[in-house]
């Protein structure tokens, strides 16, 4: 088996979908591994460190993308990267098509095996190579909400912690799935007042246990989160249902009522936001202001901290890309339900029911 490691296009992309240590892993099982030169920089991670773990290294995109069965990547391919993709390829990655329509299209087209890291499941349940991601987005919410908060950014002013004497700012939470979970973390962790909303009400009881009152649980509904959302300094969305759309949860009325120079962070906005009012934006121009509220909505948000979210992914990813490796794509993925779970495109057609419903294809 040949794995193609190529380059991130997406502006501000830091991430790469292979440490040294696992191509070293791949290469010991047997497959060729072939990476982009300087694919892993921004990650911290070397050429020479690639060579030496047995990596043949390709000047350009298009060597690895010709000379690959497997392609390995971080984000979803983008159109620069639709002309490199061979019929028949299988590609490995975070593919979000429930957003992505026209990269679907290109993926049915060329008959790609399209494997997407959010669906993959576990024994559990759980969606682990989605669970890093999410964390560190939960977490990085809370940060750049904070730091665009500031008056030189047009923010209201507000310190999330506060000082004594003074009322810390408010934090609202829409969803208390992983990225939620971090993101109250974060903000309980800096002083703030924090508000988390779900409908799941084992989530909230779970809260309300680790912090022991020291945030406010609330159902999810029109009222709750009406008179929530008009008093955040802060809101968070992390609304999210792996493969599909992100429901709209936020409208734009209860956006309006919200104070001039507050901040909305959209952790959803890989599946379309939850908010009504976002669009996607980029780590070049990462912000817009409507209604005097201020949009945060970059897709790959992780990316700030490349290295950090490049080991955690990888980490994640390794047990599944040995099996693959070991056994081959195929009857890894008859053997492996967990895995299997991951394709969302396969010989021209769709095969996750939730991407199919998503953008009103026939699974």
């Amino acid at each position: 088996m040949v794995i193609g490691v190529p380059k991130e296009i997406k502006i501000g992309e830091t991430r790469v979908s292979m440490t040294p240590s696992l191509c070293g892993r791949c290469a010991t099982l047997g497959a060729r591994v072939i990476v982009e030169k300087s694919a892993g920089v921004s990650a911290g991670f070397t050429d020479a460190e690639y060579r030496a773990a047995g990596a043949t290294l390709a000047p350009n995109s298009s060597r690895v993308w010709a000379g690959a069965d497997l392609i390995l990547k971080v984000k979803e391919p983008l159109p620069a990267e639709y002309e490199l993709m061979r019929d028949g390829q299988a590609i490995f990655t975070y593919l979000h098509l429930a957003a992505g329509r026209s990269l679907t299209r290109v993926l049915l087209a060329k008959r790609i095996l399209g494997i997407a890291y959010e669906t993959v499941e576990g024994g559990d349940g759980s969606f682990p190579l989605l669970k890093p991601m999410s964390q560190i987005a939960g977490r990085l919410a809370i940060q750049i909400g904070a730091y665009f908060l500031q008056s030189q950014h047009g923010g209201s002013g507000m310190l999330l912690g506060g000082i004594p004497g003074t009322l810390p700012g408010h934090v609202v939470v829409v969803g208390a799935g992983n990225s939620g979970a971090h993101a109250v973390q974060m903000a309980a962790g800096m002083g703030a007042r924090v508000t988390v909303l779900d409908k799941d009400m084992r989530k909230l009881e779970a809260l309300d246990i680790e912090y022991r009152g020291r945030i406010v649980t609330l159902m999810s509904n029109p009222a709750n989160l009406a008179t929530a959302v008009s008093d955040a300094d802060l809101l968070i969305g992390a609304v999210l249902i792996p493969a599909a759309k992100a429901p709209t949860v936020v409208s734009r009325k209860m956006v309006s009522r919200m104070r001039p120079g507050s901040v909305i962070v959209d952790i959803a906005i890989d599946q379309g936001g939850c908010v009504e009012s976002i669009r996607p934006t980029s780590h070049k121009e990462p912000v817009y202001a409507e209604y005097g509220v201020i949009h945060y909505a970059v897709p790959n948000m992780p990316a700030l901290v490349g290295r950090t979210s490049t080991i955690g992914l990888t980490q994640a990813t390794e047990p599944f890309v040995a099996l693959i490796v070991e056994k081959g794509l195929q009857r890894a993925l008859a053997e492996h339900p967990e895995l299997a779970k991951g394709v969302n495109t396969h010989a021209g057609r769709i095969t996750c029911a939730a991407v199919a419903q998503a953008l009103g294809f026939d699974s």
